[in-house]
């Protein structure tokens, strides 16, 4: 089985591959010559990653999915959430959004957090879902060089160390993406 992963964030496919079984070849956008942002426009998570797998589907027909994620914050109301990548701006600069957030979370003790990944399978004309969720909290400082987004200020219950400080099969295991992507896989070994 070949299935197109939309996303253009090299991270988020270096994690991805080490799930999915070798018996489904991934494609990565670049493998099937779409260069152009994937549209992004919807006010949910849920709605994000529905919008970027039918993007696919539509435009180049392939059987695919595509994943959102998001870190929602209970002191902050649930931000950056849908907004994540693009907390500090449009230039989505990881370093500025973990700034912003620290800045945010500044003199609150409420440091409760959640990462949320939910992945949007197109395949065979029919649309699915499957979410994960992590939840931790937010450190007051960053720790770690591994990762990628805001894994250097978030750690996940019952760890000590944030997502930079973990390895990737660590992450994988205990994280919101690997949590979603195992119950994709789940539902492709059932077809």
């Amino acid at each position: 089985m070949k299935l197109v992963f939309a996303t253009n964030n090299l991270n988020k496919l270096k994690e991805v591959q080490s799930l999915i079984p070798e018996s489904i070849k991934l494609l990565s956008l670049k493998d099937i010559g779409c260069f152009e942002d994937v549209p992004e426009t919807q006010l949910t998570i849920n709605g994000n990653a529905i919008q970027k797998a039918e993007y696919i589907k539509e435009h180049y027909g392939f059987d695919c999915f595509a994943d959102d994620t998001g870190l929602e914050v209970e002191a902050l109301n649930g931000e950056p959430g849908v907004f994540s990548a693009r907390y500090a701006g449009e230039q989505r600069d990881a370093n500025d959004n973990t700034n912003k957030l620290l800045k945010n979370l500044e003199n609150n003790t409420n440091r409760k957090a959640q990462f949320k990944t939910v992945v949007a399978l197109h395949l065979n004309n029919k649309l699915e879902t499957f979410t994960g969720i992590c939840k931790g909290e937010i450190t007051t400082t960053k720790h770690g060089e591994g990762g990628f987004g805001y894994d250097p200020i978030f750690k996940a219950h019952g760890y000590d160390k944030t997502f930079a400080e973990i390895t990737l099969e660590e992450k994988n295991k205990i994280g919101h993406r690997g949590k979603a992507v195992r119950l994709l896989v789940e539902y492709l070994n059932t077809i």
